[in-house]
């Protein structure tokens, strides 16, 4: 790095602190309302680079390349189903949650449900969520930080981590969620930047030798299938049909959640109206599935030529931990290779992707903890100066913890599927709920348990018990099996809510049944064409198939 590095890296940290302190030092009030739901006055535009920036990290790079490498393009269908939930949320979902009156998605359960299961059920889901898979998430990102730190600065991972923890709850605690929305717009920017010099520089590599020969490159065009060959049924069956049939409305995963739920409804929650929700939602799913990948998609490839190996890799980077080395460790290796002047932006872009996402998650977290446990069962009077000190005190235990985790999470592929074998049969739940009425508190309490004791038995204990070897998608259906039986059981089992309970849930959400048919048409109609616009541009840009 020389001198100019340091002073955009000097500026970008500047800019990271400036904005929420002046966002908090013009907010028209300094309560809770304030802090958590910014008053509910965000426009949709806004609202949507928030949610794509909150779902964009370290490890998002990292992800993407790890796919490409490994199973090529269309590997990313586990990925991209997710879209099919966004949708689903857009055009049914978004105007029942700003209905409901929520301060978070957890805070619903004691409008939709009532007793003792809605207020067990709200506290047990606001542990489940905002403590421990949140920490999952939480260490997962910051596996991807001290992967690129490594190589981008050549520090140890436990100054890594130390300066992440400080940096992420200075600026997230300063002004809360409004100046996590203003911050999160301005990282947006510095990321696609970033990205892109990436992408520009790999591309332009002498082992590459430029865009035509990268894409004809046999490494390169074997992996540009749009969709996964027939001709490997098992790949087609683990890639494409199980995420397009059966995992997107069935699993719960951050940032994709069927129904709505985490920093999605967060951010939803502080929108000006119910259609800037909708519009900020809609937004964010272009945003995040159509446009903001390509530039990392473009790197991935570059990087089998310059890398086409993991021995490449360590050969390049002696000095990190051999353990490190996998193939999501490919995109920080290709950020060596941007000169001087530009590297400070990649810098800077990718500690802008970092805190962006590690502040979503202790936002989330300190949100549930201090809206759905400590004011809801420790302290009910609690003033708005400690429910906000609460949430503070909160997310700095939240990323202590999320650094003491980082060395279980392998590579950022396990982390993202540990993520979604967690949630797995609990979906549908948040889809139906609106709507079926004979759904109750126990329906959730079971599915939450049972689903994550499948994840924890298929990740921990079965490799100890079995020699057969279950993947990924298998473990999946297995969860999923389960753990719908489960909750069906309980279900009907236990006792449907009261009928005043049903009416007045009913009375403030106003969830028709009869625009369900309606939601799901134009749900499928922009999905396709979302999709069909995500080829258009592969195929314009580089010969996808």
């Amino acid at each position: 790095m020389n001198y100019i590095d340091y002073i955009v890296m000097a500026a970008f940290f500047a800019v990271l602190f400036l904005i929420p302190a002046i966002s908090a030092m013009r907010s028209k009030s300094k309560g809770a309302n304030e802090y958590f739901k910014s008053a509910g006055s965000m426009p949709w535009w806004l609202i949507g680079v928030s949610m794509v920036a909150a779902t964009t990290s370290t490890n998002s790079a990292n992800l993407f390349t790890e796919i490409i490498r490994e199973d090529g393009l269309s590997g990313n269908w586990a990925w991209w189903a997710f879209l099919l939930t966004g949708m689903l949320t857009v055009f049914v979902y978004s105007k029942l949650w700003v209905r409901s009156g929520a301060t978070t998605d957890i805070s619903f359960y004691e409008l939709r449900y009532s007793g003792k299961p809605a207020a067990f059920l709200r506290g047990f889901r606001a542990i489940y969520l905002g403590v421990i898979y949140n920490l999952v998430v939480t260490a997962t990102v910051l596996l991807g930080a001290v992967k690129i730190g490594v190589v981008l600065f050549g520090l140890s991972p436990a100054v890594i981590l130390t300066v992440t923890a400080v940096v992420s709850i200075i600026y997230t605690t300063l002004s809360g969620i409004r100046g996590t929305i203003y911050t999160d717009f301005f990282m947006f920017a510095v990321v696609m930047g970033g990205a892109c010099a990436v992408m520009y520089y790999g591309v332009n590599h002498p082992d590459v030798g430029g865009w035509s020969n990268l894409m004809s490159n046999p490494e390169v065009t074997s992996r540009l299938n749009f969709f996964p060959s027939l001709s490997n049924k098992e790949a087609f069956i683990a890639i494409f049909i199980i995420p397009v049939a059966v995992q997107w409305w069935n699993v719960w995963y951050s940032g994709s959640e069927p129904g709505g739920g985490g920093y999605i409804v967060q951010r939803m929650l502080t929108a000006k109206s119910p259609k800037h929700a909708v519009g900020g939602t809609l937004f964010f799913n272009i945003l995040n599935y159509a446009l903001r990948p390509w530039p990392w998609y473009i790197a991935a490839f570059a990087s089998l030529l310059i890398f086409p190996d993991l021995a490449s890799i360590r050969e390049a980077f002696p000095n990190v931990d051999p353990k490190l080395v996998g193939d999501d460790m490919a995109y920080p290796a290709l950020i060596s290779i941007v000169p001087n002047g530009w590297y400070g932006l990649v810098a800077a872009s990718l500690m802008g992707a970092l805190f962006s996402t590690i502040a979503a998650q202790l936002s989330m977290g300190a949100n549930y903890v201090t809206n759905d446990v400590w004011k809801r069962f420790v302290r009910k009077d609690a003033s708005d100066k400690e429910l906000i000190l609460v949430a503070r005190v909160s997310s700095i235990v939240l990323i202590i913890l999320g650094s003491l985790l980082v060395s279980l999470i392998e590579s950022a592929k396990s982390g993202f599927d540990l993520m979604v074998q967690i949630g797995a049969g609990t979906g549908v739940i948040f889809l139906l709920r609106w709507f079926w009425m004979r759904i109750n508190a126990w329906t959730e309490i079971v599915a939450m348990t049972v689903s994550f004791l499948c994840a924890v038995f298929f990740q921990i204990v079965w490799p100890h018990i079995s020699d057969v070897t279950l993947l990924f998608y298998e473990k999946l259906l297995w969860t999923i099996g389960v753990t719908t039986v489960a909750w069906l059981i309980a279900t009907f089992l236990t006792k449907p809510e009261k009928p005043e309970v049903i009416a007045n849930f009913k009375a403030q959400v106003r969830a028709d049944g009869r625009d369900v048919g309606k939601g799901l048409l134009k749900m499928f109609i922009a999905s396709i064409a979302i999709f069909a616009f995500m080829w258009a541009i592969g195929a314009l840009i580089g010969g996808i198939k």
